[in-house]
């Protein structure tokens, strides 16, 4: 089986997948679309992924996008996304709440910070970003007070969608609030090769 996962490798949700691919040692071939690459409006594209965004993972004839839905597909079964029903309920519902609490106001938050420029950005905007984001990333401070990882003494599927947005809430300039715990599980997760070499980059 041929293996491709289609998607630059800046975006955060290519990182998600990238970072569990290289966790399960799992082989694959990355080619670059989206942002300055484009190719994501093509007829090709679309028939693979019809909402023309990345990532998009293709082995042979089967293709499934939503980057979370690739990391529950590559994990079942697996440590990081285990049968048993309680501890996948679990691992889940963070999942859906990186979407649900912590996407939006740290998108805000990333856009205005690195992709606008100084004098077209808004204060009060970047404001209430970091105010909403913190208390999402309060929400993960205080399940890191439990345990190691966010759903127990072991990396999951939560880790890594939180994983990959962590290092943009630590290291983005802005006066960010304290948030108890965030540093030292970061600090657990930059120990981990595959999350130093394609997480723990450059922010563009």
């Amino acid at each position: 089986m041929r293996r491709i996962l289609w998607g630059r490798s800046t975006s955060s949700n290519v990182m998600k997948v990238v970072w569990l691919l290289e966790e399960m040692k799992l082989s694959y071939e990355r080619v670059d679309v989206g942002g300055s690459f484009g190719k994501t409006d093509t007829a090709e594209y679309r028939a693979m992924n019809p909402t023309g965004l990345v990532p998009t993972l293709q082995e042979d004839d089967f293709t499934l996008w939503e980057s979370n839905a690739i990391l529950r597909y590559l994990g079942a079964g697996s440590a990081f996304f285990p049968q048993e029903a309680h501890a996948r309920a679990n691992i889940d519902r963070w999942m859906d709440a990186q979407q649900t609490t912590m996407n939006r106001p740290q998108g805000t938050l990333f856009l205005s910070l690195i992709r606008t420029s100084p004098e077209k950005r808004d204060p009060a905007v970047i404001s209430a970003a970091i105010k909403e984001s913190a208390a999402a990333w309060g929400l993960i401070g205080a399940e890191l007070g439990k345990h190691p990882y966010i759903c127990g003494d072991a990396l999951s599927l939560a880790d890594i969608c939180w994983g990959v947005h962590v290092h943009r809430w630590l290291n983005m300039s802005f006066d960010r609030p304290e948030v108890a715990n965030l540093k030292a599980w970061y600090d657990r997760l930059l120990a981990r090769p595959a999350y130093k070499t394609h997480v723990a980059r450059e922010i563009v």
